[in-house]
């Protein structure tokens, strides 16, 4: 009889604590409900980082209340920085938009790089699915193999926007250790950059493990490229035997000047929102995104496609850009001399 009362009351008290959660979510709910969201991608089709953000858009809208579905739009252009700079400036501030973007662009606002018109401590960071290796491949037919054979004889590599990894990375280490790699800008995504390397336009090209997996396997299999460094602070364990670029600093200074480069690694292929948008809608769609990596739907599509999967959370990605955004003032002035071309 006493039982019953209590039980009762605890219900009472179960369902007060509820109270809020469910308060909060409705109107989330509703706002979901009643229009899609855009998926921009800062990059053509066909990459690894296009593969990545259309499998997620299949995915995540079940894990968001409301369910809304989702309309995918490219935007490429000047490495990524068209897709940043539209959805800092010009999107919607309410969480209708989600975007993914260069892992560089943290650093790149830093530096003050030309046409870096956003702030990345002010956008609302969603989740991380992996981290985004980068190398440097060469066809087969190149003489450069190695970074020592690089660092003697030139080697022309394929390259997109100025803003992009396929860019930067091999800028970095010309100016650091001086390798020869001589780019060869204007290609459209790194689909059309690695088409160049096997006609035979250029010798080489940079771009992320993923995407070679994703688009030429068989060129790892038949050994038609050489790798001669990855671009990360370790060594990606499917590249046991291809130096991390890290270990190419021959003295403290220049390790602390990779180091800060490479941290881009990390970042990986990360998604993003507006600044401003309410924060209800930013934490239920970092929920989401948490939720979709752990959903087997979507593990089993980025297994199909030879891409893999280690997510970060939303709230420690947001962290790990704003790093960048404190990075001492006299390390950021080296890294902006070792960021320009001084071909």
């Amino acid at each position: 009889m006493m039982f019953r009362p209590a039980a009762a009351g605890a219900a009472a008290l179960s369902a007060l604590a509820l109270a809020p959660r469910a308060m909060a979510q409705a109107p989330v709910e509703a706002f979901y409900k009643s229009k899609p969201i855009e998926m921009l991608i800062g990059y053509p089709p066909g990459g690894s980082n296009d593969v990545y953000a259309r499998i997620l858009a299949q995915h995540l809208g079940r894990h968001i209340p409301g369910a809304p579905g989702f309309i995918v739009h490219n935007l490429p252009g000047a490495g990524s920085f068209l897709a940043a700079n539209q959805v800092f400036s010009a999107s919607p501030k309410d969480g209708s938009v989600i975007a993914i973007g260069a892992p560089t662009l943290a650093i790149d606002e830093k530096l003050g790089t030309p046409g870096a018109r956003y702030k990345t401590a002010q956008l609302n960071w969603i989740g991380r699915i992996s981290p985004l290796v980068n190398m440097v491949m060469t066809w087969h037919t190149s003489p450069v193999k190695t970074i020592a054979d690089a660092q003697t004889t030139q080697a022309t590599l394929a390259g997109t926007g100025a803003g992009s990894t396929a860019s930067i990375y091999p800028t970095v280490l010309n100016n650091i250790i001086g390798t020869k790699y001589k780019l060869v800008m204007g290609y459209r995504g790194s689909n059309e950059a690695m088409l160049a390397m096997e006609r035979g336009e250029t010798e080489g090209h940079s771009t992320s493990w993923e995407a070679l997996k994703a688009a030429h396997p068989e060129w790892i299999r038949d050994k038609k490229i050489s790798i001669a460094v990855q671009f990360s602070l370790t060594r990606h364990p499917e590249m046991p035997d291809v130096p991390a670029a890290v270990e190419l600093a021959r003295n403290p200074g220049e390790k602390s000047l990779l180091e800060a480069v490479m941290a881009a690694s990390a970042v990986g292929t990360a998604f993003f929102t507006t600044p401003g948008a309410p924060p209800e809608r930013v934490e239920a769609l970092r929920q989401a995104f948490d939720k979709t990596m752990a959903d087997p739907a979507f593990r089993a599509d980025l297994e199909k496609v030879r891409i893999s999967l280690d997510p970060m959370k939303g709230a420690d990605l947001q962290k790990l850009v704003m790093q960048v955004a404190d990075l001492p003032a006299e390390l950021t002035e080296k890294l902006r001399l070792i960021y320009t071309d001084k071909q």
